[in-house]
């Protein structure tokens, strides 16, 4: 039994990362509850399990005293001389109990306290390895799509984990075996709730496709700046270059627009503005209000300005229901007032 207890540890480290130290923690604190259940709550025990020797022992632990006043936790110096000479006053004396004596009752609240450790050491591997992909973009497939709820279940390296209704993008639908690329918002170390919350509206999603698609952003060449998103709708994306030889406009959108439009393709056709970040504020506020002209930007305040727009460019520099000026001033940080001239 000792051999198959083992190996079931090896295999619990090997198919699902659970360190066999940590399940030998729980498996001792298994066998001291079951122990406790059995032969009393103020019992004293002592739990032996050797993974090099393959051994498995429980110790029952008694006080050697002159006059017994528990007879739980203390044994009489006469009653343990006849066990062995060698003990003396205020020795511990070990009686080997067998775990197979334990009645059902026992055995089986041991049973739930290494099931309960299973799960947790689960847990604690998936948390591991979801925070070294905290706001990364991992793949993931469709295992089920819950109707009622609007919820998903995705596969993942690391498990099953659900990318919740109101994190899809809207209108997406989604289909068993669908490939899909969610951002790890954040991790949860609790002992409740999910374990990960996953994204696909969150700006950071946006940004790490980028850095995906752009090798100049990969490499630092091309920097992102900053991301304004309204996801299912419209995208704005300010970049500058480290290189004056490198147009970080055009490496992001790529030869024939082939970077842009995976990203765009991914993203269910939500339009994206590629915007070049200026130091000057002047002309990133113009830029950010892309694609409508600019006529001027006056500073106005530390953190507002007012634009000229010709009075044909009006309703595109602020957009349908003053999308693209929001999204704009999100964008820049600035307070944006747009005037026709």
């Amino acid at each position: 039994m000792n051999t198959e207890f083992f190996a079931a540890l090896e295999l619990l480290e090997k198919e699902k990362g659970i360190p066999a130290d940590y399940m030998i923690e729980k498996i001792e604190a298994a066998l001291v509850s079951a122990y406790k259940k059995e032969y009393g709550n103020n019992t004293n025990v002592r739990v032996l399990i050797d993974p090099v020797k393959k051994d498995v022992k429980l110790f029952q632990q008694k006080e050697v005293v002159e006059e017994v006043e528990d007879p739980e936790t203390q044994i009489s110096l006469a009653d343990a001389k006849l066990v062995a000479k060698k003990y003396k006053v205020g020795m511990i004396m070990e009686t080997e109990v067998k775990t197979k004596n334990f009645r059902r009752l026992s055995a089986a609240a041991a049973k739930s306290v290494i099931i309960q450790g299973i799960r947790e050491g689960e847990r604690r591997v998936m948390q591991e390895a979801y925070e070294n992909k905290h706001e990364e973009i991992i793949t993931a497939t469709v295992n089920k799509v819950d109707y009622d709820t609007g919820n998903v279940i995705l596969d993942t390296d690391n498990g099953k984990a659900v990318l919740r209704y109101e994190e899809q993008i809207p209108g997406e639908d989604f289909y068993v075996g669908d490939k899909v690329k969610v951002f790890v918002m954040e991790v949860n170390k609790e002992a409740r709730g999910p374990i990960v919350t996953l994204s696909r509206i969150h700006p950071g999603l946006v940004r790490r496709m980028f850095e995906l698609e752009v090798p100049e952003i990969a490499d630092g060449t091309v920097v992102v700046k900053n991301v304004a998103r309204e996801a299912g709708s419209r995208t704005k994306i300010a970049v500058y270059s480290k290189d004056e030889n490198v147009d970080p406009v055009g490496a992001c959108i790529g030869n024939r627009g082939a970077r842009i439009s995976a990203i765009v393709d991914e993203l269910r056709g939500e339009k994206v503005d590629i915007v070049k970040y200026d130091e000057i504020p002047e002309e990133y506020v113009a830029a950010a209000l892309s694609p409508a002209e600019v006529i001027s930007v006056t500073m106005t305040g530390d953190r507002s300005c007012r634009v000229q727009v010709a009075p044909d460019q009006l309703s595109l520099a602020i957009g349908k229901e003053g999308q693209n000026a929001r999204l704009a001033a999100r964008l820049t940080g600035y307070k944006i007032d747009i005037k026709a001239d």
